[in-house]
């Protein structure tokens, strides 16, 4: 009997030990995957190559969110010569350079990733346009996070500068081994951020 007690104690004192380790190991895996992501983001952000994506109009219809701007870019239309080789919804790896103008477009079109030498953004396609042989690209960052007090503003200012043709609109976005994060939304040059300052302080 002394020894089967025994035995139980040791059960339980395992079984807890045991709980506790995969307590701990579970808090470490759901504090490592968003801090990873913050990382990466920053390490995007910190070196990696800067783009300007103009601006292109956007569903008026669109409602607004409360946290972010809704972004369109007008580098999202590439032509190909075989239409039938490519499949809505597929992943896909965008070369991307920049301009005559200085903004950025579309090189080319991949189904395999690139070098790491190249500027490419990881993207899916999001409709094919079969009479005009035409890949349009869903990117990555159709979204610029703002405090939620500034951003219902801010997509007001951005959705007036598209419409206004006086105005160029353009987020700046850093490209690095497939990822990509918005820095910045611009409008003639100054950031939407400032713009909503300069709307309250008047």
């Amino acid at each position: 009997m002394l020894i089967q007690e025994c035995l139980k104690k040791d059960r339980k004192m395992f079984n807890k030990k045991y709980f506790i380790i995969a307590f701990a190991l579970l808090a470490c895996i759901q504090l490592y995957v968003p801090a990873k992501m913050i990382y990466d983001q920053e390490d995007v952000l910190r070196t990696g190559n800067e783009f300007k994506f103009k601006a292109a109009p956007i569903d008026p219809n669109d409602p607004f969110r409360g946290k972010y701007i809704t972004l369109r870019f007008g580098a999202a239309r590439f032509k190909v010569q075989n239409i039938k080789d490519w499949v809505q919804g597929e992943e896909v790896f965008v070369l991307v350079e920049n301009g005559e103008t200085g903004f950025a477009k579309i090189a080319a079109v991949l189904k395999d990733k690139p070098g790491n030498d190249a500027n490419f953004i990881k993207a899916n396609i999001g409709y094919i346009d079969e009479v005009n042989s035409t890949l349009i690209i869903n990117y990555p960052f159709d979204r610029f996070y703002m405090e939620e007090s500034k951003a219902k503003p801010a997509e007001d200012i951005y959705r007036k500068s598209i419409l206004d043709t006086t105005k160029i609109a353009y987020a700046l976005v850093n490209v690095k081994d497939g990822e990509a994060v918005v820095k910045d939304v611009l409008i003639d040059g100054k950031s939407v951020a400032d713009l909503v300052k300069e709307g309250e302080n008047k």
